[in-house]
């Protein structure tokens, strides 16, 4: 199955959207206490990235050899995903190497799409 997998994340919480043919699944989250007001919004991207993922998969949303298109709105994210720029934030880092195992074990395949910000509806949530 194809989806499509909107996030985002502010100082406070995260967000995420994954879309198929059919369905649409929409969710939010407070930050861990140990994040809340702690982390940049790169950062808190990176979390709802690797959290959605994980819950997703968790709920059978998405399965092993699924198509996922995650939508991103930040270039840096892009170019870090997509191994074409490494970061030296070491929180990021960690959440890409989570990242990665996640799409390896469950054989996803993974597409990564820069969006505009305008176009993330998964921000939308963040103000809910």
């Amino acid at each position: 199955m194809d989806h499509l997998y909107y996030f985002d994340g502010d100082e406070k919480m995260i967000s995420w959207i994954i879309q198929d043919g059919e369905t649409k699944f929409e969710q939010t989250r407070d930050h861990a206490e140990i994040y809340l007001d702690k982390i940049s919004k790169e950062q808190s991207k990176y979390i709802a990235l690797h959290i959605g993922i994980f819950w997703a998969i968790g709920k059978f949303i998405i399965k092993n050899g699924d198509v996922v298109k995650i939508m991103l709105d930040l270039k840096s994210m892009y170019e870090h995903l997509t191994g074409k720029k490494q970061d030296h934030d070491h929180f990021i880092e960690s959440r890409i190497n989570f990242i990665k195992q996640i799409i390896e074990q469950r054989n996803l395949q993974v597409q990564f799409e820069i969006i505009e910000p305008s176009q993330n509806i998964a921000t939308r949530l963040l103000s809910s």
